[in-house]
């Protein structure tokens, strides 16, 4: 009895593990496998592999950066994924082994059931361009997977200087529109006048007054931006002076209310190159706590405008300006050295590093134009787009170029 139990037992043993192999397909993994988001490599937890001639790639890793929401039942080793798009939300909903998944109610099926590799679920690559919008390709010879994610809906900011008037007409696609025409002199005073920031003369009919009347008129939002660097000492003068920086503040929200702008982008650039980091720190930090308080008081919204955490100059307190300010600009630009496209690795740590201070739908990753092609311009979207941001700013408008823009255009509305 004991032996026919046995032999019970081991023939049922040898039929699970001939089921098990006749459900799973096969599988050629394939090392050294990149996946491009945006043109920008994305860490993936386990890598893609080609099943029965379909490439399956890890799903979370890939929504999540591309901005849809992931949720995992444990208990049904389900998944739902939530896009939002301008139609409305698409629910997609799919269970471990099952290649019957629901896309808003609908049932479709899949050429290979999702898989768990390595604690990662694995689906279709085509399923993403399909189903979430996205452009996908695979090459073989090169093991690299390249998405282009969807059209998003994000947070622009343009800085208009005194070279930007030949590009203003571009002012109604972005959501703000920061003016440049305001400085810190040399005694620590508010002017309007110098080389480079200054309120410009009118031009016949066109006035500084009437081109920001049509950022309003457009739906954009004018923001007054006040630059200073501290080459000669002036922004040290300015914050180590309690009557200048009162001064300061209040010439500051007088002249923006005056000229109907929304808002305040302070630029002060050059803290923490040199001396006393902390005391810098915390002399900047008194500045903008003084100055948001007037902002929130009046309805002035405030963004700040902040070297790179990773850059040289290291006067800036992330987490407590994060707190007092409505949004951040990181100028993850202008990094030593570079003469052409910022370099991603670099504008990817600043971001990473940013966002262990302050929330995501405070930052803004600043681009510079100058130094940007069609091709750079769109990885540094994407990026922003990847960590989920409040959006991008570009400094400035007289610097983008045709290809460019429509490379932006096709990224973000």
């Amino acid at each position: 009895m004991k032996m026919r139990f046995r032999k019970l037992l081991l023939s049922l043993a040898i039929g699970c593990v001939s089921l098990i192999g006749i459900q799973q397909p096969a599988v050629a993994a394939t090392p050294g496998t990149t996946i491009l988001l945006d043109g920008y490599p994305l860490p993936f937890p386990t890598p893609p592999t080609i099943m029965n001639g379909t490439t399956m790639v890890p799903f979370r890793a890939i929504s999540e950066a591309m901005g849809i929401q992931v949720n995992w039942d444990a208990q049904t080793q389900s998944i739902t994924a939530v896009q939002s798009t301008a139609q409305g939300d698409k629910t997609v909903q799919m269970q471990v082994n099952n290649p019957l998944v629901t896309v808003n109610g609908q049932t479709i099926p899949l050429p290979i059931a999702p898989y768990v590799n390595n604690g990662s679920t694995l689906i279709p690559l085509r399923f993403f361009s399909e189903q979430f919008g996205a452009q996908v390709g695979w090459d073989p010879d090169t093991r690299t997977v390249s998405i282009v994610s969807p059209l998003r809906d994000m947070y622009g900011l343009a800085f208009y200087a005194i070279s930007s008037f030949s590009q203003r007409d571009l002012m109604p696609f972005f959501d703000s529109v920061a003016f440049g025409w305001s400085r810190i002199d040399n005694d620590g005073n508010l002017t309007l006048t110098g080389n480079d920031f200054y309120w410009p003369k009118p031009a016949g009919e066109t006035t500084p007054e009437s081109i920001i009347a049509d950022v309003k008129a457009a739906g954009s939002s004018p923001y007054l931006m006040v630059f200073a660097g501290d080459g000669n000492g002036e922004l040290t003068k300015l914050l180590e002076d309690a009557s200048l920086r009162e001064k300061a503040i209040e010439q500051m929200l007088t002249l923006a209310q005056e000229k109907g702008m929304s808002g305040i982008a302070l630029d002060f650039e050059g803290l923490g190159m040199n001396g006393d980091v902390t005391g810098v720190k915390e002399k900047y930090n008194e500045f903008v706590r003084l100055l948001s308080t007037e902002t929130r008081q009046r309805g002035i919204q405030l963004t700040l405008i902040l070297h790179p955490l990773n850059g040289a100059y290291k006067g800036y307190d992330y987490a407590a300006l994060g707190q007092l300010a409505d949004d951040l600009v990181i100028m993850a630009y202008a990094y030593e050295g570079e003469k052409g496209p910022e370099p991603m690795n670099r504008v990817d740590e600043a971001i990473r590093m940013a966002l262990v201070h302050v929330p995501k739908e405070k930052l803004i990753l600043g681009i510079s134009m100058g130094s940007e092609n069609e091709s750079s311009v769109n990885q540094k979207i994407g990026l922003a787009k990847r960590y989920n941001l409040k959006g991008y700013a570009l400094w400035r408008l007289g610097l983008i170029n045709q290809a460019s823009l429509e490379q932006i255009k096709q990224s973000v509305h």
